[in-house]
C-alpha cells in the first residue's frame, strides 16, 4: 500500500467504550446508567470513530452480562450500530458472549499465542465460524515482543497458522505489534517507537493482505497531564506508521493534530523521540514539554490573508492559485506566463503541470483533500480555456496538436441508473493529472461505451454505477469487452460496487484484460498510472489476479459458512404483532395528493449534512466534522460554500421540488401486502412483495425473522389496515440550473450543486414523512423532533425504499409508479433498470405501525428466490436478475450441475 492510499484508509477505532481505558464509562457501567454509556458510543462516531472498542473487563463487574448488555442495546440504536463493534477482553468468555449478540461482521480483540497454539487454533477457528475479523497480539509463550524483529516473527507465525490451518482470509486478520511508551527515562525504551514502524513495513510488505492496527495512546504514557505534547506525538507517531502501513488504530480522533500543524519546535522534538534520532532526544522533549502546555501551540496556524505571495516569479503565483483554488489573478498570471514561453503550449508543459504536480503530491500526502483538488482543477481549467485560443492559432499555423494526455479513458454510468456525482468527481482528479476523459453520461448501453473506446483509442474504460442492477449491468459489460477482443483495463466504482462483487463476478466475466475496483477519487489516479506504466503495470496486474483469486475463494469459503434457514421456518418466526389490541389509524384522505413546486426554504431545515460531506470523501459527522483537526477546516470551506450557493438555489429557484404522496387500504397475505381500492376492500388493484429475513439465529435469543409484510394486519385478521407510498424529487431544472449559472470550467460548482440537489431531495422526503405522521395520516400528530431526532429515526413508523435492505428489489418502485401515475403527475421517470430520473429522487413506502422498524434481509435462499418468483409471476432466472446481490448461492454452479 502506498504513503497516499494508508493514509486515506486509516481506520479510527473509538477507544472511550473501554472501562480500563476510561473512568467515566466505568462509573457509567457500574452504576448500570446504560442510556449515558451508549451516548459515550454515540458521541465516538459522532467524533470520527470507525470501530467502536468494548471492553468491560473491570474486577467488579459481570463482564459477560455488561458485554452482552451493552451490545444488545447497541444493536437497537441505528447510529451506533452503522459501525463495526470490537469486542475487546482478555477472558475469551467475554468475547464469545459478545460475538453471540453482533449482527454483521464484529472483530475480535484479542487472540494471541501467549498460551501456546493448541488454545490460539481453538479460539481463532471459533472467531472464523462466528465471521468475525481478529486482532491478534504479537504475544508468545515468552512473552510480549518489543524489538522489531520479534514483532515480525510472532506475527508471521500467526499469519501462517490462520492462514494455513484455520482457513482464516488474510483481510480479516489485523495485526497489533504492541505500542509501548517511548521517553519514559529508561534507555532501553527508546526505540519503542520505531521498532513498531519497522516491524510495520516488514509485517506489510510479507503479508500485504493483513490489517494493522495498535493502541496509540500508550505511545505517550510518560507524558500524562500534558495533551498537546500527547497530541502532537501521536500525530507524528501516526504520520510515519501509517506510511509504513497501519491502517488501524485505537485514537481519540477528536484529539489529534495535524502534522503541518503542529509547532515546528515541538514536532522536531516528537520526532526526535518517536524514531529514536538522537540519545538526548527524551531530556529536549522534557524540557521543553511545559512550554507547550495547554497554550494551544499545537494548534492550525491562521491561514496567510494577505497578498504578499503577488510580489512571488509567475511560477510560484500560478502554483499558488492552484493549491489554493484562486482563480482572482489566474488569466493575468497566465498571461504572464505565455508571454515568457516560446509557445502557449509550453505554460500547460511548464507552469500549470508543475503547479498540479504539487497538488497531486499534496493530496497523495493527505494534505490536501477532494473539495480542494476539485477547486484546483477548476483554476485548472480556466487558465487552459484562456489558452485555447492561442493554441488553436499555433495548431493552425504549424498543424502541431495541443500536448498529449498522460493516458484516455472512456468513463460512463452504465444502462438503467442515473447516478453520476462520484463518476465526475474521478474524472476531475484524473484530468488534474494530465488524463483525457471521455465522458459519456448516465444510462449509456454496453455498446454505446464500447463503440466509443474504439473509436477514441482508449486505455481503459471506468464503469460507474449506484443501484443494484447496476452490478448486473458491469457483467454484462466485462462480458461483451471479453467477447469482442478488448484488453484494456476495465476500472469499476459506485456505492453498491465492491471488491468482492468485482472479483467474484465481474473479473470472471472479462480474462482477455483485467476488471479492478476503485475505491474512491483518491485511489484513481494511482490505479491509473499504474495501469498505463510500461514498467509497473504487468506486475500490478498481476498482484491484482493474485489478490481475487484470495477474494473469490474467501467468499465461497464465507458464504458456504453462513447458515440460512428454511422459508417455511423463518415464516413460523416471523414477527409478531398484537393486532387484536391494536387499531390502526386512518388516513385523512384515501388515493394520491401532488405536492408541485414545494418551497425549497421550507426544505433546508431538514437536510443531513453528514452525507454531503461524505460525497466529497470527507469523513466525519456534522456537525463535529467542522471541528474536526484533520478535515475541519476544509470541511468548513466547502460547508460554506454549499451554504452559499444553496442560498442562491433557493432565491432564485434553480430546481423545483414536486412530489406526490398515496393511502390506501391494505392488508398481508402471507409475505405479499394487497392494496385495495377504497375501504369495501372487495376490489385489490395492487400487490406489494416483500422478502423475509431467512439468516440462522441463536435460538437463545428470540429474534424474529422480519419482512415488511409483517407490519400490515393480516387479511384474516378483520383489522382495517393502510399503507402509504411517496415519490419525491428536488432534481427538476438540475441540468438548467447547471448550464446556466455554472461556468463550464467549474467542475468544483457543478458537483456542488448536483449534491445539494441530492440534500435537498432526501430533505424533502424526511419533510413530506414528517408532514404524513403528523396530519397527511395523522397517528403522530403531537410529535415534536428536532432535525437531529429525524436524522437518528426516532419517529414513529418507517419509509423503506425499494432497492434498500428491508426490500431489495428495485422493481418493487413500479407498483409505486402505477397506483400514484408519479410520471405523469410530477415528471419522475424510471429506468429500465428502475432508476429515478431525475437522480435527486426518493421514494417508497410508509408503515404507522409504533413496532414498525428498518432492518435488513440479508442473503436468501433458493427456496425464496422460487417462492418469491412464483409471487411475481416471473422466471427463477429472471427473479435472480433482479435480487442478484442478496442471493445465497452461485446461479451459475447450480445451472452448469442442472445441465
Amino acid at each position: 500500500m502506498t504513503t497516499a492510499n494508508a493514509a486515506q484508509a486509516f481506520i479510527n477505532v473509538g477507544e472511550r467504550t473501554n472501562v480500563t481505558g476510561s473512568a467515566r464509562f466505568r462509573k457509567l457501567i457500574e452504576a448500570n446508567d446504560y442510556p449515558a454509556a451508549l451516548a459515550v458510543a454515540r458521541s465516538q462516531v459522532e467524533n470520527g470513530a470507525q470501530v467502536i472498542d468494548i471492553n468491560m473487563d473491570e474486577g467488579l463487574l459481570d463482564s459477560e452480562k455488561a458485554m452482552t448488555t451493552f451490545l444488545n442495546l447497541i444493536a437497537s440504536e441505528p447510529d451506533i450500530a452503522r459501525v463495526p463493534v470490537m469486542i475487546d477482553s482478555s477472558k475469551w468468555s467475554v468475547i464469545e458472549a459478545g460475538l453471540k449478540c453482533v449482527q454483521g461482521k464484529p472483530i475480535v480483540n484479542s487472540i494471541s499465542l501467549k498460551e501456546g497454539e493448541e488454545q490460539f487454533l481453538d479460539h481463532a477457528k471459533k472467531v472464523l465460524r462466528y465471521g468475525a475479523a481478529v486482532v491478534v497480539m504479537a504475544f508468545d509463550e515468552v512473552g510480549q515482543a518489543d524489538t522489531e524483529d520479534r514483532k515480525f516473527e510472532i506475527c508471521h507465525r500467526a499469519y501462517k497458522i490462520l492462514t494455513e490451518q484455520v482457513g482464516f482470509p488474510p483481510e480479516d486478520i489485523i495485526f497489533d505489534p504492541n505500542i509501548f511508551a517511548v521517553a519514559t527515562g529508561i534507555e532501553e525504551h527508546n526505540g519503542y517507537g520505531i521498532a513498531f514502524i519497522e516491524a510495520v513495513r516488514r509485517i506489510k510488505e510479507v503479508m500485504p493482505l493483513v490489517h494493522i492496527s495498535g493502541g496509540v495512546s500508550n505511545l505517550s504514557f510518560a507524558f500524562r497531564g500534558n495533551e498537546p505534547v500527547r497530541a502532537a506525538m501521536h500525530s507524528v507517531f501516526l504520520y510515519y506508521a501509517i506510511a509504513a502501513g497501519m491502517d488501524m488504530g485505537i485514537v481519540n480522533a477528536g484529539q489529534l493534530t495535524p502534522y503541518d500543524a503542529i509547532d515546528p519546535e515541538l514536532r522536531d522534538l516528537c520526532e526526535d523521540v518517536v524514531l529514536n534520532k538522537r540519545p538526548d532526544a527524551t531530556d529536549r522533549l522534557l524540557d521543553a514539554a511545559p512550554r507547550f502546555k495547554g497554550d494551544g501551540s499545537t494548534g492550525a496556524k491562521p491561514k496567510e490573508k494577505d497578498l504578499s505571495w503577488r510580489n512571488q516569479p509567475v511560477q510560484e503565483r500560478l502554483t499558488h492559485s492552484l493549491v489554493n483554488g484562486i482563480t482572482d489573478f489566474i488569466e493575468e498570471d497566465t498571461e504572464e506566463a505565455r508571454q515568457q514561453a516560446a509557445k502557449p503550449l509550453h505554460v500547460i508543459e511548464g507552469p500549470l503541470m508543475a503547479g498540479m504536480n504539487v497538488v497531486g503530491d499534496l493530496f497523495g500526502a493527505g494534505k490536501m483533500f477532494l473539495p480542494q483538488v476539485v477547486k484546483s482543477a477548476r483554476v485548472m481549467k480556466q487558465a487552459v480555456a484562456y489558452l485555447q485560443p492561442f493554441l488553436e492559432e499555433e495548431k493552425r499555423a504549424s498543424g502541431v496538436d495541443q500536448m498529449p494526455a498522460a493516458g484516455k479513458i472512456v468513463m460512463a454510468t452504465v444502462k438503467g441508473d442515473v447516478h453520476d456525482i462520484g463518476k465526475n468527481i474521478v474524472g476531475v482528479v484524473l484530468q488534474c493529472n494530465n488524463y483525457e476523459v471521455i465522458d459519456l453520461g448516465v444510462m449509456v448501453p454496453a455498446a454505446k461505451i464500447l463503440e466509443a473506446a474504439k473509436k477514441e483509442k482508449a486505455d481503459m474504460i471506468g464503469l460507474s454505477g449506484l443501484i443494484t442492477p447496476s452490478l448486473d449491468e458491469m457483467c454484462f459489460v466485462a462480458a461483451e469487452m471479453e467477447r469482442e477482443g478488448f484488453d484494456c483495463p476495465l476500472l469499476i466504482g459506485g456505492a453498491t460496487t465492491s471488491r468482492v462483487h468485482t472479483a467474484v463476478k465481474i473479473s470472471p466475466n472479462y480474462s482477455k484484460g483485467q476488471a479492478i475496483y476503485v475505491l474512491d477519487a483518491s485511489r484513481a489516479v494511482g490505479v491509473v498510472s499504474k495501469l498505463l506504466s510500461e514498467t509497473d503495470r504487468q506486475d500490478y496486474v498481476a498482484e491484482i489476479q493474485t489478490e481475487y483469486v484470495k477474494v473469490r475463494e474467501n467468499h465461497l469459503k464465507n458464504e458456504a459458512s453462513k447458515k440460512r434457514i428454511p422459508l417455511s421456518a423463518a415464516r413460523e418466526n416471523k414477527f409478531n404483532i398484537d393486532w387484536p389490541n391494536y387499531t390502526p389509524p386512518k388516513p385523512t384522505f384515501l388515493g394520491t395528493r401532488k405536492f408541485e413546486n414545494y418551497p425549497l426554504a421550507e426544505l433546508v431545515p431538514y437536510i443531513d449534512w453528514t452525507p454531503f460531506f461524505q460525497t466529497w470523501e470527507l469523513a466525519g459527522r456534522y456537525p463535529a466534522i467542522l471541528k474536526d483537526n484533520k478535515v475541519g477546516a476544509e470541511a468548513q470551506k466547502l460547508f460554506n460554500d454549499a451554504q452559499e450557493m444553496l442560498r442562491a438555489m433557493v432565491a432564485g429557484n434553480w430546481v423545483r421540488a414536486s412530489g406526490v404522496v398515496g393511502f390506501w387500504p391494505a392488508n398481508a397475505i402471507g409475505d405479499d401486502i394487497a392494496v385495495y381500492a377504497d375501504d369495501s376492500r372487495s376490489e385489490q388493484i395492487a400487490t406489494f412483495h416483500t422478502l423475509r429475513q431467512q439468516i440462522a439465529r441463536d435460538p437463545k435469543r428470540d429474534r424474529a425473522h422480519t419482512a415488511l409484510s409483517d407490519f400490515i394486519a393480516p387479511q384474516g385478521s378483520g383489522i382495517a389496515d393502510y399503507v402509504g407510498g411517496f415519490a419525491v424529487t428536488a432534481g427538476l431544472g438540475e441540468e438548467d440550473a447547471i448550464a446556466k449559472h455554472v461556468k463550464a470550467t467549474d467542475d468544483y460548482s457543478r458537483i456542488l450543486l448536483k449534491a445539494l440537489s441530492d440534500r435537498l431531495a432526501e430533505a424533502f422526503a424526511e419533510c413530506m414523512h414528517a408532514r404524513v405522521r403528523r396530519e397527511l395520516w395523522g397517528y403522530a400528530a403531537d410529535e415534536k423532533l428536532s432535525n437531529d431526532d429525524l436524522i437518528l429515526e426516532k419517529y414513529s413508523g418507517i419509509r423503506p425504499a425499494p432497492g434498500y435492505p428491508a426490500q431489495p428489489d428495485h422493481t418493487e418502485k413500479g407498483t409505486i409508479w402505477e397506483l400514484m401515475d408519479v410520471e405523469n403527475a410530477i415528471g419522475m421517470q424510471l429506468t429500465e433498470s428502475y432508476a429515478m430520473w431525475p437522480g435527486a429522487a426518493v421514494a417508497g413506502l410508509y408503515f404507522s405501525h409504533p413496532d414498525s422498524h428498518y432492518f435488513g434481509v440479508g442473503k436468501v435462499e433458493r427456496d425464496q428466490v422460487e417462492d418469491y418468483a412464483a409471487r411475481k409471476g416471473w422466471t427463477v432466472e429472471e427473479t435472480e436478475r433482479w435480487l442478484a446481490p442478496v442471493l445465497n448461492y452461485d446461479t451459475r454452479s447450480l445451472r452448469e450441475a442442472a445441465a
